[in-house]
């Protein structure tokens, strides 16, 4: 046994994810089951918890056994490996999936009991159940975060068979604290495993509700205006780009992409809504368009790309809602190199800048030139790239820092990896975005 029960299990889930606390995050538990690990988790980290409603669509005869399951939004998930090896017929899952379907529509009103459901747009979701078995239902629930918006869906329950992940692609994280090999049902690792009946699901989302939010994420919360899908003329281009400004914003920050990606970059989109959520405004835009990212030796022209960050930074300083803002530069890879390149540029103006993952070392003599102070953020576990950034970070003559994230890789596709470049962005961003125009070297 590992547990003692669920609420056990989610003490110890909630140490496991104490690098979320403080952050934008939702928890959701799969009802029944999985609510009271997940209110121990959302009570832990001090943020807000709701129900991610799926029923699993059992075999006849034999329920316990999910051949798929369905969620809210029309979510719908079939386990083809169950069903033919059950030899269920088209008819019987119908009708299986219209009887699942009325029960779950009648629980989102007796669980919320006429709240409405969390936003998770922008956010980091964490799914939580008591543990997973075949995986159809944490699949489900992934997906509906998913369509609802969230800008990270991170998948975390207490017990799991060896080998679950290769099941469960559609989390950008998943996390378990136990993955033994002799595994038949979620119920032998708890001591205590009785049925969660609707009542304790209610208590447990009410008393979440009535839990004060802390002060610290009231004051990080802003008001952000809708994202205005925009038209960036960079000279004889026009390029696809998505600008966010919340309201009394201190700075607009301007995203450079690395090689291969664009503005729907999803690393790039999550260290955004954090931003937003710190008062920043963002813009995400492509640095090419479509028929030139067929040429790869223009993927890796940083003065391209340097003179395309020029352009749309002059744009958008000619925008309404970012006149007379402070404007930032945040690069990732090959990008970090034109945002250096940019912020070198006489007259540039360029608040701060900020380095994911890049290859400044691609600015080369344009190095020493750059003003705007710089934030160099890098894997500990990306060694290449950490030399590189060593050696760039030398030529620099403004004010500047590296900031090694201990355990992550060149993505940061790491647990938490990401969030903490996101709260090393937002503070470096916070702390220097103030309109004062940077002198050229």
């Amino acid at each position: 046994m590992f547990f003692m029960d669920r609420r056990d299990a989610g003490r110890q889930l909630a140490a496991r994810l104490a690098h979320f606390k403080g952050a934008e995050v939702v928890v959701l538990g799969l009802p029944r089951g999985g609510v009271p690990v997940a209110a121990e988790v959302a009570d832990a980290l001090g943020v807000p918890l709701d129900v991610c409603l799926v029923r699993k669509l059992g075999v006849p005869l034999q329920p316990e056994l999910g051949m798929g399951a369905i969620g809210e939004g029309g979510v719908r998930v079939i386990n083809d490996d169950v069903v033919r090896a059950a030899r269920i017929t088209p008819d019987e899952l119908a009708e299986v999936e219209a009887r699942e379907r009325e029960v779950l529509e009648s629980r989102a009103q007796r669980f919320r009991g006429g709240r409405e459901p969390i936003g998770l747009e922008g956010r980091t979701v964490l799914v939580v159940d008591d543990g997973v078995a075949t995986g159809s239902t944490a699949r489900a629930a992934c997906r509906i975060a998913r369509a609802r918006g969230a800008a990270r869906v991170v998948l975390a329950v207490p017990v799991a068979p060896h080998g679950w992940t290769a099941r469960l692609g559609e989390a950008d994280e998943l996390i378990c604290l136990h993955t033994p090999r002799n595994f038949f049902a979620v119920g032998q690792f708890y001591t205590l495993f009785s049925q969660v009946d609707d009542d304790e699901v209610v208590a447990c989302l009410e008393e979440a509700a009535a839990r004060p939010v802390s002060t610290r994420r009231t004051a990080s919360r802003h008001a952000v205006s809708e994202d205005r899908e925009v038209d960036v003329r960079a000279g004889v281009v026009v390029l696809r780009g998505q600008l966010t400004v919340p309201e009394g914003a201190s700075g607009v920050v301007v995203f450079a992409h690395g090689s291969g990606s664009s503005r729907h970059s999803p690393r790039n989109r999550f260290v955004a809504t954090g931003l937003n959520r710190a008062g920043l405004g963002t813009l995400l835009f492509d640095l090419l368009t479509e028929e030139e990212e067929s040429d790869r030796a223009n993927v890796f022209d940083t003065g391209l790309l340097a003179r395309r960050l020029v352009d749309a930074t002059g744009w958008l300083r000619g925008q309404p809602e970012a006149e007379g803002h402070a404007v930032g530069y945040f690069g990732a890879s090959t990008g970090a190199a034109a945002a250096l390149w940019a912020a070198a540029e006489r007259g540039a103006r360029i608040a701060a800048v900020v380095s994911r993952g890049g290859r400044p070392d691609l600015a080369g003599p344009r190095l020493p030139a750059v003003t705007a102070p710089t934030l160099l953020v890098v894997g500990g576990h990306d060694p290449l790239v950490l030399d590189l950034n060593r050696e760039a970070q030398a030529r620099l003559r403004c004010e500047n820092r590296l900031a090694v994230v201990p355990g992550a890789t060149h993505l940061f596709e790491e647990s938490g990896a990401l969030e903490k470049v996101t709260d090393l962005a937002r503070d470096w961003f916070t702390d220097h975005m103030v309109p004062v125009p940077h002198a050229a070297a």
